[in-house]
């Protein structure tokens, strides 16, 4: 009796571990324009535009035909201000789209470091993040309120 009992109470105390690193269960299913077009009004000092897929794709170096859908909104150069949004056709290249929009920022940070320090603090805090089939990447000048649009997305 005492073995049964043993291992009802092991049986148990797994089953409450698997559930608690199930995380929320919660999948991103975001329209990326509507996100992207979300995260561009948390950027202040600059206007941001959306741009076509084709310029998204030479600009970020992404390969359009693993990608779903995508959208991006980018400032004037005035600032480096920028969200994009990706959701790619298969969960295996958002980790090639994250390294992507890593050397963007790397690449942006040089640039601005030469004509704009003052930007260099926004792109040290950009945001990248992924989830499911997305990528994202957000450089503003308020993360705390990128960050909220992102978690109510899903994120």
């Amino acid at each position: 009796m005492k073995k049964l009992i043993t291992l009802l109470v092991t049986i148990a105390m797994i089953g409450v571990m698997l559930t608690g690193c199930g995380g929320s269960g919660k999948e991103v299913t975001a329209d990326p324009a509507k996100l992207a077009e979300d995260l561009s009004k948390t950027a202040s000092g600059d206007t941001l535009s959306s741009i076509s897929e084709d310029i998204l794709a030479s600009t970020y170096l992404v390969d359009t035909s693993k990608i779903d859908s995508c959208a991006a909104y980018v400032g004037t150069g005035a600032t480096a201000c920028e969200a994009v949004v990706i959701k790619c056709s298969d969960s295996s290249y958002v980790s090639e789209v994250k390294g992507l929009f890593e050397t963007r920022v790397k690449n942006q940070s040089d640039l601005y470091s030469s004509y704009n320090a003052d930007e260099v603090k926004n792109l040290d805090n950009a945001i990248i993040k992924t989830s499911g089939n997305y990528a994202v990447l957000c450089v503003t000048n308020d993360t705390a309120a990128a960050e909220k649009v992102l978690k109510e997305a899903g994120f």
